[in-house]
């Protein structure tokens, strides 16, 4: 590798970010002291309180979901969708190969096993061909749904995740659950703000899930929330993640498993406040990532990964492929870039490849291993471009 080519990467990164290198920090510009210290003022700072009213109801009208419930955090929202569709012990899901480690622990927590599926190059989400192609070799017909020929499980749900922000080829692999009869829960973790076809991710399956982590567009330093247009599993979802407590003055009583899994107040009173930036958020977050676009566009052998067609993206993080990368290119260029104090980090490892997963069901994950070979993330914050307080 020439060092030429790593000077240019720096060169292009350095261009953009003016040599700020955080990866992607939180942006506090707005109402979020004043309504954090409202919340200690009144003294409602935990899961009850007027900014979690607030939050649910204002992210039901950006997404364009029905409903939307808070939750503590977005993979706690991914653990309670997938119980409310009945994924239980010894079932199988269906997730990516390339995603953070939380998509396929949540399907842990439910006593069900991780199947991992391949990444499209196009969009770096689910491939809803190759993922056809798998399951009609795979799966068989039971009178108790599609069962794995190769484990006997039960094959229970589908969770495709939009990568980085970028809408995965939802409409294709909601195609693919209508042929197989499973349920879709939408990993759409990094992905608000962003749409498939004027539709926002999380609002095209039975449910979909938002984190609020402090790396996320929107933060509430922590948070989830679950959407769905389903009234009854609208209901279902605050019941169980308010402990399954029945409503009563003064008396304790539970009337199924439930879980500690609400957004405390002092939470959505952060993300009211964010919320009330988001449109700002994501237009200066479209421009940095067309920045980087035009200076990508001057250095062979690197491809800046784009919104797909008929897509919007929120940009969440930017990130650029390295042309017939081996892991030796890829990490060569990371150790560059964050010796000289600019925030770049490789893609998640495969999940296939971590050792508590390494024994789960897989497909055939060859784009995977490519791409997790080529992808590099770069500083991408709103605060690259929007002064901070």
């Amino acid at each position: 590798m020439s060092p030429n080519f790593v000077n240019t990467i720096i060169d292009a990164i350095s261009e953009v970010t003016g040599g700020r290198s955080v990866l992607h920090e939180p942006v506090f510009n707005g109402n979020e002291i004043d309504y954090v210290t409202d919340c200690i003022r009144t003294g409602w700072v935990s899961s009850v309180g007027s900014y979690v009213d607030r939050v649910e109801q204002e992210l039901a009208e950006f997404t364009g979901a029905r409903f939307a419930i808070a939750t503590v955090n977005g993979t706690a929202a991914l653990h309670t969708a997938l119980t409310l569709v009945d994924v239980g012990p010894q079932d199988e899901v269906i997730v990516p190969a390339l995603s953070f480690v939380a998509t396929a622990n949540a399907v842990t927590y439910c006593g069900a096993v991780p199947h991992f599926a391949d990444a499209c190059e196009r969009t770096l989400g689910l491939d809803p061909t190759k993922l056809r192609q798998h399951l009609e070799q795979v799966l068989e017909r039971t009178n108790h749904g599609w069962r794995n020929l190769q484990t006997g499980r039960r094959v229970a749900a589908i969770v495709p995740m939009h990568t980085f922000g970028h809408p995965c080829d939802i409409a294709g692999i909601c195609e693919v659950a209508t042929q197989f009869n499973l349920p879709i829960i939408e990993d759409a973790a990094e992905s608000l703000g962003s749409y498939s076809d004027s539709q926002h991710t999380g609002t095209f399956g039975k449910l979909g899930i938002l984190s609020f982590n402090g790396n996320k567009i929107v933060t509430a330093g922590g948070g989830g929330a679950i959407l769905t247009n389903d009234a009854a599993l609208a209901k279902r979802a605050k019941h169980v993640t308010t402990t399954a407590k029945i409503p009563h003055r003064w008396n304790y009583d539970h009337d199924t498993r439930g879980f500690n899994y609400r957004m405390p107040n002092l939470n959505a009173a952060l993300a009211c406040a964010q919320l009330e930036q988001l449109d700002t958020f994501i237009r200066v977050k479209r421009e940095i990532a067309q920045h980087y676009c035009q200076v990508f566009k001057q250095v062979d052998g690197v491809e800046f990964i784009q919104e797909p067609e008929t897509c919007r993206s929120n940009y969440w993080l930017n990130a650029i492929r390295v042309n017939e990368a081996t892991r030796q290119v890829r990490d060569s260029i990371l150790e560059a870039t964050n010796t000289l104090g600019l925030m770049t980090r490789p893609c998640w490892t495969p999940l296939n490849q971590l050792p508590m997963f390494q024994t789960s069901p897989s497909a055939d994950l060859s784009t995977t291993s490519l791409l997790s070979n080529q992808l590099i993330n770069l500083p991408s914050g709103a605060g690259l471009r929007l002064s901070t307080t």
